[in-house]
């Protein structure tokens, strides 16, 4: 897995090492856990950080987690990652994304994805790169939305979450015919 960087992040293999500074920004924000990684237990400490991420690094193969690294301050200000990497069908998700108030609405998940979405086009050859979201995640959904991925539809009654009831998973996709208007669409917001 390879370091990626732009203006305003560096995309680094996620590792323990980062747990500090993922607790420093995201620990205690429940409005952030009640959407993320919902089928790992929301970390309540730094001890429990460190769990989280040795879990999410455990499932290499079909996950490779990044580190999202600040520029400004150096510091781990989230993490998200690829996932259901399928090599044979040249597609892969974009997924487990989270960010601490300092980092949202910036141009930080903006570059993150045109990072990542770079290097699934241009450098893995990808046909296909998906992402999803909890219908009920109005922010996820949006920024999705916003980057010019488009819906494909909604598996009802998908997954678990973390209270328990069932929810319904919004679907969307890039491919690679779309992906030169969407990389454009995207350096146009970080021009703003």
């Amino acid at each position: 897995m390879n370091e990626l960087k732009g203006h305003h992040v560096r995309l680094e293999p996620l590792s323990l090492s980062h747990a500090s500074d993922l607790w420093k920004h995201t620990g205690g924000d429940a409005e952030l856990w009640r959407w993320v990684i919902v089928k790992f237990p929301i970390p309540h400490s730094q001890i429990e950080m460190e769990d989280l991420i040795t879990k999410l690094l455990a499932e290499s193969g079909s996950r490779e987690a990044f580190a999202v690294i600040d520029l400004r301050s150096g510091e781990a200000v989230g993490s998200t990652s690829y996932l259901d990497i399928q090599p044979a069908l040249k597609a892969i998700e974009i997924g487990s994304t989270f960010y601490g108030e300092i980092a949202r609405r910036t141009p930080i998940n903006t570059e993150t994805k045109l990072l990542l979405l770079t290097e699934a086009f241009e450098n893995r050859g990808c046909e296909r790169v998906g992402l999803k979201a909890d219908n009920l995640n109005e922010r996820s959904l949006r920024a999705i939305e916003r980057i010019g991925a488009k819906r494909e539809g909604v598996l009802r009654k998908h997954q678990l979450r973390r209270d328990g009831s069932l929810r319904d998973t919004v679907y969307y996709s890039i491919i690679k015919s779309e992906w030169q208007d969407v990389k454009a669409n995207l350096l146009s917001k970080l021009a703003d």
